[in-house]
């Protein structure tokens, strides 16, 4: 398993950026703009770790900007801890063997969503390409809020 990054929701992106970048001294890894889903993402890394998050896609941080205006209230900022995985199938079965409800289950071979026992939402990716699907998660639906 590997740490890739934690998602933290952010109401002003040029605030956000002058505080991470311009005064904590992160670097702007990558951005993505997502005109469909009105989003923006902007991936962080702290200094040194510049290379290792392009190459490996972590550490870092993830500042998400919604562009419809919404309350943050009751640490709905904070948004999820990342892992890249070997086998998302294999990780989500001993989950969901062990106990956890699987919120978003990897139906695409590629992306799942838990909550741990304090309700942190962790977001699973598959390390490389996507897995094919397969069941009994490519017909699972979601569960509760991921």
């Amino acid at each position: 398993m590997q740490y890739l990054h934690t998602m933290v929701r952010v109401a002003d992106v040029e605030k956000s950026l002058a505080f991470y970048c311009g005064l904590l001294g992160l670097k702007q890894i990558s951005r993505i703009e997502n005109e469909k889903g009105r989003f923006t993402l902007i991936f962080l890394a702290a200094p040194g770790d510049e290379d290792l998050a392009r190459d490996r896609k972590g550490p870092m941080v993830e500042l998400t900007y919604n562009w419809d205006p919404e309350n943050y209230a009751g640490g709905r900022n904070f948004g999820h801890l990342a892992y890249g995985v070997e086998d998302i199938y294999a990780v989500c079965q001993r989950l969901k063997d062990g106990g956890v409800t699987i919120n978003r289950p990897p139906r695409d071979g590629h992306m799942a969503f838990v909550r741990s026992p304090d309700g942190i939402s962790i977001e699973l990716l598959q390390k490389g390409s996507a897995l094919p699907p397969t069941e009994p998660w490519s017909s699972m639906p979601n569960i509760g809020a991921w």
